[in-house]
């Protein structure tokens, strides 16, 4: 019994391993790829709208090579049924990326990383709000390091933006209202999203939609006078520029769905303990290749505010785990965050699970 125990473990950490370490390349990536990108074509609204429109491509053309190897229809929503159910989630999804994006012309990479971690204290008030989670006195300990900790990492930081951390900041706040939207979406199942390639495909229009008028008030202009712009006449100036956001376009699609994969391959609690260290993991490099400067206070405040996301996925853990003991004639789902199935539409619906309230880091 031991030995086969053991013999999983072993296995799951195999399966793990390999996920973990890709969703690290995507997600590390694109966070230094939006840096450098930034420095030398400052327009991330328009940037954001030109990977939008390749990650639609991107989707339709896995969904395209799927029907024809499973000769199986995928899921389809009319614009009317998009319109009224997934349009709050894809508003705030763009909103979300692109804040995020636009705060890097301001912010080093250190300062983004911190701020956005903060993004689960809003996950926590719009949880409450929606009554996914219950408010315990737990709770408002893991609020507490994180907000103090996000406190000490921007006290009399040398490298401090305003505007920027105001940028991260709402970006954060949107984040909360993405995945909690984003998890409410994946759950009905009469929709058939469940498939991370089959909700790019659908919500990627409606994110494009919902950005283009920023886009148009903030970049419109300075774009059109830019003399960025004028020297797109050279072949080889243009040809570099669609390089660099292709590559950009394949790294948001590849950090979409390793999340995902990830998630529904092993678990949202593996991907909360990933993102700990993945954190940590970026801002050691952002220290070390791109001069970020950081003071003791800077690195303590950075502690207590993994303190608390390590105390929120603890409890999370064990909360998942009380809940399974208590029905254990129900197939409990090891997700406690965002209940991301990789499966065929079909497959989804044979299968009668009792969905428990997610959290996502």
């Amino acid at each position: 019994m031991a030995a086969g125990a053991g013999g999983a473990a072993v296995g799951r950490a195999a399966l793990a391993a390999p996920l973990v370490l890709l969703y690290y390349g995507f997600s590390i990536g694109i966070t230094f790829y939006n840096k450098w990108l930034m420095k030398s074509f400052p327009f991330p609204l328009l940037v954001t709208l030109l990977h939008l429109l390749l990650i639609f491509a991107l989707a339709a053309l896995a969904r395209a090579l799927e029907r024809c190897r499973s000769g199986r229809p995928r899921a389809a929503l009319s614009w009317a049924d998009c319109l009224r159910r997934a349009a709050p989630a894809a508003l705030s999804t763009s909103l979300d990326i692109g804040l995020s994006n636009w705060s890097f012309l301001y912010v080093t990479v250190s300062l983004y990383t911190m701020t956005k971690s903060s993004a689960i204290l809003f996950i926590l008030l719009f949880s409450l709000l929606f009554k996914l989670e219950e408010m315990r006195v737990t709770l408002l300990l893991v609020v507490l390091l994180i907000a103090g900790g996000l406190f000490m990492f921007t006290y009399k930081s040398t490298q401090f933006n305003a505007q920027g951390f105001v940028l991260v900041l709402c970006a954060s706040f949107l984040g909360g209202i993405r995945w909690t939207l984003t998890q409410i979406l994946m759950q009905k199942a009469e929709l058939g999203l469940q498939n991370p390639i089959d909700i790019m495909f659908h919500l990627q229009p409606l994110m494009f939609l919902g950005l283009l008028p920023l886009f148009a008030v903030f970049e419109g202009l300075p774009l059109s006078i830019s003399e960025k712009l004028s020297r797109f006449h050279e072949a080889g100036m243009l040809f570099s520029l669609v390089g660099k956001l292709f590559l950009g376009g394949i790294l948001a699609f590849g950090l979409g769905f390793s999340e995902f994969l990830l998630v529904s391959r092993t678990s949202s609690l593996t991907l909360s303990i990933a993102g700990i260290f993945k954190e940590i993991c970026i801002l050691f490099l952002a220290t070390h290749l791109l001069g970020d400067r950081l003071s003791l206070l800077n690195w303590l405040g950075f502690a207590v505010c993994l303190l608390g996301i390590s105390l929120h996925v603890v409890l999370k853990a064990m909360n998942s785990k009380g809940d399974k003991a208590l029905e254990p004639h129900k197939e409990g789902s090891s997700d406690p965050d965002l209940q991301l199935l990789l499966c065929h539409p079909e497959q989804a619906e044979e299968e009668e699970e009792v969905v428990e309230t997610p959290q996502q880091h």
